[in-house]
């Protein structure tokens, strides 16, 4: 697949987001960026502490995040973002408008147990509850296609790059 689309990998914690980023835009041959560089280091104290961040904690973090994409359009990329909030995509449409999502979607349980095997990550497990309940997931309207995170990291890479195969070109 050749492609112009900046694709966001989004959903909530624990579902391989900048573990499928990277391999997606390897396979895509364009660059990679994580949202969590993105955060400033505020976001990233209150989420090391278990404080869920609020919608005034985001829009900067993805304002930065639109930036990014905005200046990869026509030229392609990936960005992982959560992105759990259809407020939150529109945000990132607003500022680069051909981006695409591929929405990892996986049980809550088998999410649960990849989180508690991560080292190194601020996000704790006790964050997942409040992920799901804020997600909304990707519309009819919204460009993007969902993807099972079941198997093996290059699986689930293969699906969304088999899925991704059937959107149509963006429109820049």
């Amino acid at each position: 697949m050749n492609t112009p689309h900046v694709v966001v990998v989004m959903g909530v914690a624990g579902t391989g987001k900048t573990t499928i980023g990277p391999l997606l835009a390897a396979r895509l041959g364009v660059p990679y960026a994580e949202a969590d560089d993105f955060h400033p280091p505020a976001n990233i104290a209150k989420m090391s502490a278990g404080t869920p961040l609020t919608d005034e904690d985001r829009w900067p973090w993805l304002d930065a995040i639109g930036d990014w994409a905005h200046g990869r359009a026509g030229l392609g990329g990936v960005v992982s973002c959560s992105a759990l909030k259809r407020s939150y995509r529109d945000r990132l449409r607003s500022a680069a408008p051909g981006v695409v999502f591929v929405h990892l979607t996986g049980d809550r349980a088998l999410i649960e147990d990849r989180m508690s095997h991560r080292q190194g990550h601020f996000m704790p497990t006790a964050l997942l509850d409040s992920q799901f309940a804020t997600l909304q997931p990707l519309q009819a309207d919204e460009a993007g296609v969902a993807v099972d995170v079941l198997g093996s990291p290059e699986e689930i890479t293969e699906r969304a790059l088999h899925a991704l195969s059937s959107l149509p070109e963006p429109i820049l």
